[in-house]
């Protein structure tokens, strides 16, 4: 006796099951199809694959989609459509499915390609091509399965803005494709932007409170800084124009701090004559030599800024002879930039320098809404009824009882220093990292930072025995709470911070614990913002007293993009010089700042050799890499798949009667 399987073809790809007749039903109702056969293909990384092998009238495929899709759920969806001149058969005129041409792995998104329609579609296209470095995006690729995050969807509004089409980040979180983007963006401008110079008092942000409530003993040292390969021969007189110009264009970069009996005030100053660039000749020295030299002046200029007379910003051009690439320094204190903004600048920088070398004008992208402006709006906001509603949430956050972080040496008030502070460092492969941002997306509709915070309570309750984890969790801020702002190309630090509990509950498959933090994350309010306004801007007493988490978690996105290979400055790999006064104190017992660099995802854990031992630090980190691999091999296998209730948010059900309607669904389409 041979089994020959169930007589209605009945597969189960990512949790889910498919009736194969029914897509090859679907599939002949095409005016331009002729025959269809569905079935299941293994590629090379061992991923199943439903496609869809036709022979049509057409040589072309990029409707078939677009077909399928009005008529079936996504899930049922080909990835792949192959056209064949004839369907293959056996002996007995059944379809010989061995006989089926495998897809080809490296041509696998051609085969779904679907190219752009209209000139907003081609524009979409284009940008999100540039953005997240890829050599083409159909109209129906997903931003966030393309590998797309919060941060990268900031650059891609800001490029959209600079072409006409006005956008907001939140457009891109509701209409994840270019098809649905393009449908949705208007080509009128709205949105209250800056068009002058911004002088006068600026009210302090929430992230600028909590920065000046540490009464640190050295507030003008606290920096980020960049240092850049510059590729060819610069031009000095030209690269003091593009500095000094930043500084004219960019509001926040003028910005001065003064303390007073009330507490800091913030105040925009004009541009100043005076231009914070030097240069240094270090053509004639050893390679040695010139490495000390950088590294001494980078100490000296991050400790040399002074918060009330300004600027707040320091260059340093390092000339290393004609056979060496020169090196570019920039300083700028924290009060003033974020991760978002460098990308801002580092744009504008090779903008500006590439039209003055060409003997052209400077001419930036246009100003988007300012930091003032934004500020001002903040402070209006603190006090609007709709925020008091939040207030039993993040209180909820923090009132529960947690354990602490387990420390290996007696901890004491002045323990945790700058000065005590180490890393270590831990990476993916620049395989793994690529599965994280495009594969593992697709199983549970989930963004990188669900996986990599879901590893970390995993990793977490390895090491301290609870299933809870309190933490600081940072966001770049930048919400749409207002209709009329635009903040894409908006230098400032917009940071948010707000203390976040992960639960792992009763969850202990990989499927369940990423579907558990995926919904606690999206519960969030607001995306955080509103704790910083309500427990700084409104003062509300119910948050000043809250417990201090002691872990914090960053994930600051994908560095790769930043500069284009075209661009002639590059980041450097070297020292930049202490950006924090070594006399301060550390907010928390142990940071981690996660970013895609050259292709790989890097963890670095920094801690305090005060309170912990590096093998402890290591021990962790290793342990949160084997949990993210888990994860991601998990995603990658046939059995992952599925929805959480965040997915529905208008059907307002719990993950249980989700669990139950999908069944249903299921069982009715066998």
């Amino acid at each position: 006796i041979e089994f020959l399987g169930r007589s209605d073809r009945q597969v189960k790809i990512h949790g889910f099951r498919i009736e194969l007749e029914e897509v090859e039903a679907i599939l002949r109702q095409h005016s331009s199809i002729k025959q269809a056969v569905a079935t299941v293909r293994e590629d090379e990384l061992g991923n199943q694959r439903l496609v869809a092998y036709v022979v049509s009238l057409h040589n072309s495929t990029s409707d078939l989609r677009h077909f399928v899709q009005e008529r079936l759920p996504e899930y049922m969806v080909p990835t792949a459509f192959i056209i064949l001149n004839a369907i293959p058969l056996t002996a007995n005129g059944k379809v010989d499915y061995k006989a089926l041409p495998a897809p080809e792995v490296a041509s696998e998104l051609e085969k779904t390609y679907v190219a752009p329609r209209t000139p907003e579609e081609e524009q979409l296209a284009k940008i999100w091509a540039e953005v997240l470095g890829l050599k083409q995006v159909g109209i129906d690729d997903n931003f966030f399965e393309l590998g797309g995050d919060s941060i990268l969807s900031i650059q891609v509004i800001s490029k959209a803005n600079q072409a006409g089409l006005q956008l907001t980040p939140k457009h891109l979180f509701e209409y994840q494709t270019i098809a649905q983007l393009a449908a949705v963006a208007e080509t009128t401008n709205s949105i209250k932007t800056e068009t002058g110079l911004v002088t006068g008092e600026v009210p302090l942000t929430p992230i600028q409170h909590w920065f000046f409530a540490h009464n640190l003993p050295d507030p003008q040292h606290w920096n980020q800084s960049v240092l850049l390969e510059v590729r060819q021969n610069l031009d000095f007189q030209i690269l003091e124009q593009v500095v000094k110009r930043s500084l004219q264009h960019h509001d926040a970069l003028r910005l001065r701090f003064q303390p007073t009996e009330n507490g800091w005030q913030q105040i925009n100053a004009a541009p100043d004559e005076i231009v914070p660039v030097t240069r240094l000749d270090l053509s004639g020295r050893s390679e040695a030599e010139q490495e000390e030299a950088i590294a001494s002046t980078a100490a000296e200029l991050q400790a040399s800024l002074n918060l009330s007379a300004g600027p707040l910003m320091r260059v340093a051009y390092f000339d290393l002879g004609k056979d060496k690439l020169a090196r570019l320094l920039i300083i700028i204190h924290h009060l003033v930039v974020d991760g978002v903004s460098w990308r801002i600048l580092l744009e504008d920088l090779q903008t500006a320098y590439q039209q003055l070398s060409q003997g052209e004008e400077i001419q930036l992208p246009a100003k988007t809404t300012g930091f003032k402006q934004w500020a001002e709006k903040l402070s209006e906001y603190a006090y609007s009824p709709g925020l008091r509603s939040e207030l039993e949430y993040w209180q909820n956050q923090t009132q529960k009882q947690i354990i602490y972080l387990p420390t290996d040496f007696s901890e004491n008030q002045n323990a945790n220093t700058v000065a005590s502070a180490r890393t270590v460092s831990v990476s993916l492969s620049s395989e793994e990292t690529q599965a994280l941002l495009q594969e593992v997306p697709k199983a549970y509709q989930t963004q990188v930072n669900d996986v990599l915070l879901t590893a970390l309570v995993q990793a977490c309750a390895q090491w301290t025995g609870d299933n809870l984890l309190l933490l600081t969790l940072e966001g770049h801020g930048r919400e749409d709470i207002f209709p009329e702002v635009n903040l894409s190309r908006t230098v400032g630090w917009f940071t948010a911070q707000f203390p976040v509990l992960l639960s792992l509950g009763d969850a202990f498959s990989p499927g369940d614990t990423l579907k558990t933090i995926k919904e606690q994350l999206r519960n969030i309010p607001q995306n955080g913002i509103n704790y910083g306004v309500l427990k700084y801007l409104n003062q509300n007493s119910n948050l000043q007293v809250t417990p201090q988490p002691q872990l914090k978690f960053n994930y600051l996105g994908q560095f790769d993009q930043v500069l284009p290979d075209s661009s002639i400055f590059q980041l450097a790999d070297q020292t930049t010089g202490p950006n924090r006064s070594l006399q301060g104190s550390r907010s928390h017992l142990l940071e981690i700042d996660g970013m895609v660099t050259s292709g790989k995802l890097q963890l670095n854990w920094i801690y305090s050799q005060n309170i912990h031992h590096p093998t402890t630090i290591e021990r962790l980190a290793e342990s949160f890499i084997e949990a993210l691999r888990r994860l991601i091999a998990h995603c990658q296998s046939q059995e992952a798949g599925g929805y959480t209730p965040s997915d529905f948010p208008e059907a307002e059900l719990s993950q249980t009667e989700l669990d139950k309607l999908l069944a249903k669904i299921s069982q009715k389409s066998r």
